[in-house]
């Protein structure tokens, strides 16, 4: 409940004209009351949802990681790989702006979901920084595309 007033507080000046959300109930809840102060609706897209790992515990999650951000195409068999994600997430963004150009726009997300998007534009964005964004949530990322789409700017900014 603190993140999502910390989330709203950070959103509340920045002139927000749509907001889209994985389905995922956290993304959704985490903008919930930003959307509702500014009368706007959240907008569900599937792409935008965490990765599926696999249908099975994994021990060893941090492993897991380190394999998948060594390599975007390791995957477990029931689970996506990071270049599935990273594709996924990247052509419904480039949608998204096709369709609403000159919007501010609030995309709520998932960890890695979005670190595989920032890894797209930054490529040096890799495993050290996956694992160190982990600790700061709710974590705002905010890309500045340019009138053709092109990323011309990425911040992080951490609401705690």
């Amino acid at each position: 409940m603190k993140d999502r007033r910390l989330v709203t507080e950070f959103l509340s000046d920045k002139d927000i004209d749509i907001i889209f959300s994985s389905p995922y109930r956290r993304a959704v809840d985490t903008l919930k009351p930003f959307a509702e102060q500014c009368g706007l609706d959240i907008e569900m897209i599937e792409e935008f949802m965490e990765r599926k790992v696999d249908a099975s515990w994994i021990e060893d999650f941090t492993e897991f990681a380190r394999k998948q951000w060594n390599d975007f195409s390791y995957k477990l068999s029931g689970g996506e790989c990071l270049k599935e994600v990273q594709d996924r997430n990247v052509s419904a963004l480039y949608e998204i702006l096709k369709k609403y150009p000159g919007k501010n726009i609030v995309i709520g997300s998932h960890g890695t979901a979005l670190c595989t998007l920032i890894n797209y534009f930054e490529r040096s964005f890799g495993y050290d920084d996956f694992e160190r964004v982990k600790g700061i949530m709710p974590w705002i990322v905010e890309f500045d595309f340019d009138e053709n789409a092109v990323c011309v700017g990425i911040c992080e900014h951490s609401v705690k």
